[in-house]
């Protein structure tokens, strides 16, 4: 598939759609649990699972980032940038607290249910083109 350059196919079509999915989950979690993010700019003491989820956080986004800027195809380039979007946002959200960035949680989890539907329409032109190919195969044979 020449517009795609790392979801080539529909398996890897699949994970990311999985991945997305498992994340969308965990965002909405935290959406509905009532505990806020201190943030890690506040004077008060920040907990070692905050600067770890930063840590994470940094990573992830990172690598969304770079997968962004070497996809090909547009609808790889939106479904990499709504999970930037979502992975720097809760970013931002865990380092600057809930007071300075809380809209972040609502972000975080529109871009990844955003994502989500992507990765279905990005699954089901590999889907499409699985069964395009297979028919060919089998018209082929016939003759």
């Amino acid at each position: 598939m020449g517009e795609f350059s790392i979801l080539t196919n529909r398996k890897r079509a699949l994970v990311a759609l999985i991945h997305s999915v498992v994340f969308l989950l965990i965002a909405s979690l935290q959406m509905i649990a009532t505990r806020p993010a201190a943030g890690i700019w506040v004077s008060s003491r920040v907990s070692t699972g905050t600067w770890i989820l930063c840590a994470i956080l940094t990573i992830v986004s990172s690598i969304l980032l770079w997968l962004f800027v070497v996809s090909r195809g547009w609808i790889e380039k939106f479904y990499f940038a709504l999970c930037t979007v979502s992975a720097t946002s809760g970013l931002l959200r865990t380092a600057a607290g809930d007071e300075a960035f809380h809209i972040g949680l609502y972000i975080r989890v529109a871009m990844l249910a955003s994502a989500v539907m992507v990765g279905l329409v990005i699954v089901r032109l590999h889907s499409a083109r699985l069964r395009a190919v297979k028919f060919e195969a089998e018209g082929a044979s016939d003759s």
